[in-house]
């Protein structure tokens, strides 16, 4: 049978003495501990302060008269500040490492109902790290018991695995944030669902910023806006989620919208604004479309998250702002810096949590379940509960699953798909003629928004993927100058003819940098263009 070893910190007030006459009627810790019926404590190292030694000798030879088995062990530690996790630590660390533990023969039990409650916590550590190889043990006074020196033992269990609906609750917990974050769709796309189960750990344990990137109508918003309701729900967050679309500011009013202005600080400003940064204090800001702002924007929001705090316009008053930044592109914003369109220290600071949400296409296996979403979404809206006979929805996920869908607005595309077909469907149920026409319409929309003739060069420089995830304006304006580029016999010829007014505005004209800034924002180069002449 295995011996007991015990480490017990002296209790300055609970294992007074008081009149002697009177100790053996009351309940004092130590004293508690050694009396157990059932515990046989065979040496007790008893932890005290230099200014307490008298007392830890009188607790000493009352142990000895009730456990004549437990021999103790007076150890003097001295705490400068008892309420220092750093100097507790370290003390009763340096303990633990003179004593020579022998699990073969011995048990060891921490005894942590005295001292400060940051030796307490401290002795947790130590014994659940296993730099104390053995068990937390707590007395406290037993009401029932008419000896009321003996009190009660109870032993403390740090193995955890031994806790399974402990540990359940736990995954239930981590499950029910991921489905939330998923809105509720049961999602089969392995990569997606590795991302949401990290997207859900670093919305509840962290504050740093959260870059979304994807194509636009993968889901980028939709995303944010539960990331702060979770937020909100395990209450990490006390303020409210503003939404910004970064693309509606322009000009000099982006700079006031986003940080606020004074009255009168330019023309038209009748009031003072407070600006979303401000609105967004203890909350969170979704800024959507970051690569849209300007430089002087970027600055001045990277000193925000930096600082929390800025200078709203036309005043010489900082203003104050702890808020959360979730920020939403459709662009690269590598190539973005490559290009000077976007800060390198902003996208660095932004750069922490980075996460890359596939396109609609990437994610063909939970086209079912989202058609099902966007079905009981129109019915909780509209009350009409809508669904497709089995020919039809057959029909339409053969369609959807194929190559011949290229979802070029992803979820946007599906979504308004279903809001089509549940509208027009009679007797609440879509049939093979309504899937038929809209799989036409689906057809001819993704028709005109592809590349036209005259960009077969475009085809051949850039993939599908890259052409599906340029605006309308930037594939027009690209094609065009791919255009210029194969007629022209080099990059200056090009560059004069793109930049024929603007060129003679400039005191130096260098019209090759110029076109090859602009093409390298697609990851274009010129020897890409001259391999297609």
């Amino acid at each position: 049978m295995k011996g007991v070893v015990a480490v017990s910190l002296l209790g300055t007030q609970l294992d007074f003495v008081g009149k002697r006459v009177d100790r053996w009627h009351r309940w004092r810790p130590n004293v508690s501990l050694v009396s157990q019926e059932n515990l046989i404590i065979n040496k007790l190292y008893l932890l005290h302060g230099s200014r307490s030694l008298r007392l830890a000798h009188n607790v000493a030879v009352d142990i000895e008269t009730v456990s004549p088995e437990t021999s103790v062990q007076l150890v003097e530690v001295n705490f400068d500040d008892p309420w220092d996790f750093g100097e507790v630590y370290a003390k009763l660390y340096d303990f633990c490492q003179t004593i020579e533990f022998d699990l073969d023969n011995q048990e060891y039990l921490f005894h942590i109902t005295t001292g400060t409650h940051v030796a307490q916590i401290c002795s947790y550590l130590l014994t659940e790290s296993r730099q104390f190889p053995g068990r937390l043990v707590q007395t406290s006074p037993d009401p029932s018991n008419d000896n009321k020196s003996v009190g009660q033992l109870h032993t403390i269990d740090l193995d955890l695995s031994k806790y399974d609906q402990l540990a359940q609750r736990f995954d239930i917990a981590r499950q029910q944030g991921e489905s939330f974050l998923k809105g509720g769709i049961e999602t089969k796309n392995l990569a997606f669902n590795r991302l949401i189960s990290q997207v859900e750990k670093v919305a509840i344990r962290s504050s740093a910023p959260i870059l979304l990137m994807g194509p636009t109508g993968a889901g980028k918003s939709q995303l944010a806006d539960r990331i702060y309701q979770l937020k909100k729900q395990r209450n990490t967050l006390q303020g409210d989620l503003v939404v910004v679309n970064c693309a509606t500011l322009k000009g000099e009013n982006a700079m006031a919208a986003l940080f606020g202005h004074t009255k009168g600080a330019f023309t038209g400003a009748l009031q003072a604004r407070e600006g979303f940064l401000k609105a967004a204090n203890k909350g969170l800001l979704f800024l959507d479309e970051v690569g849209e702002l300007g430089l002087e924007e970027q600055a001045m929001l990277l000193h925000a998250i930096e600082n929390k705090k800025f200078y709203p316009v036309g005043s010489d008053q900082q203003s104050h702002s702890h808020f959360q930044l979730i920020a939403g592109t459709n662009r690269d914003l590598n190539a973005c810096v490559a290009d000077g369109s976007f800060r390198e220290d902003l996208l660095a600071r932004i750069n922490l949590w980075t996460y890359h949400l596939p396109a609609l296409r990437e994610r063909r296996e939970d086209i079912d379940a989202n058609i099902d979403f966007e079905l009981d979404k129109y019915s909780q809206e509209h009350g009409r509960r809508v669904r497709f006979n089995k020919e039809a929805r057959v029909a339409y996920l053969k369609f959807a699953h194929s190559e011949q869908a290229t979802w070029q607005g992803n979820f946007r595309d599906l979504g308004s798909s279903m809001i089509r077909l549940a509208t027009l469907a009679d007797t609440s149920r879509i049939s093979t003629t309504d899937v038929t026409e809209e799989i036409a319409r689906l057809k001819s929309d993704w028709q005109v928004h592809q590349p036209s003739k005259h960009s077969s060069c475009l085809i051949s420089i850039l993939s599908d993927e890259q052409i599906a995830h340029l605006d309308a304006f930037d594939r027009q304006q690209l094609e065009y100058v791919v255009t210029v580029c194969l007629q022209s016999p080099s990059m200056a010829a090009a560059g004069r003819v793109l930049f024929d007014v603007s060129r003679t505005q400039k005191a130096t004209i260098n019209d090759s940098s110029r076109l090859q800034k602009y093409l390298a924002k697609f990851g274009i180069k010129w020897r890409d263009i001259a391999a297609c002449k």
